[in-house]
């Protein structure tokens, strides 16, 4: 009964940047165990000028990510995720300001047959963070696409982007 209780509660964020010739736009879904929305949100377009292109040098789309993109989606959810899944590697620096566990998926797991949790990483320093994939294999059922939302944060961002065009 507490498993179910635990799992009814249970929300899951899928953070995405997408990179578009207006600039780096961000979108943050927030679904139940099943996949089912219950928030989402997106930035605006964030285009950097040429003098932070030149002081952040390789460290900016991290820094862009996580810190600028991710921190103002994480701010203004009202239904705050429990788990952060991410498939951007410059994204895993949003645990630095971010108080649930970030877990980055590799597509390549599920395309080898695998499951995307079994090859799931963690920022460095928060390793504690994948004690998270055995509480989510027990609350997710065992066939959901934990990739899948993510596609549909791009698609979302994408289709924003061209309603306000």
């Amino acid at each position: 009964m507490a498993d179910k209780a635990a799992a009814d509660k249970l929300h899951l964020g899928f953070l995405r940047v997408i990179s578009m010739d207006a600039g780096y736009v961000g979108g943050l879904l927030v679904t139940n165990r099943i996949g089912r929305p219950l928030e989402f949100q997106c930035t605006t377009p964030v285009r950097p000028n040429k003098t932070q292109e030149v002081l952040y040098g390789p460290t900016l789309e991290a820094f862009l990510y996580s810190e600028v993109l991710g921190r103002t989606l994480l701010d203004r959810m009202a239904v705050k995720p429990d788990i952060l899944l991410i498939d951007q590697p410059e994204m895993l620096a949003i645990r630095e300001i971010c108080s649930s566990p970030v877990l980055l998926l590799s597509a390549k797991s599920s395309k080898n047959g695998s499951s995307v949790l079994d090859d799931a990483r963690t920022q460095d320093g928060f390793e504690d963070d994948s004690s998270i994939v055995e509480r989510l294999r027990k609350l997710v059922p065992g066939s959901a696409d934990l990739m899948e939302p993510l596609d549909r944060v791009r698609e979302a961002l994408t289709e924003a982007l061209r309603a306000a065009a």
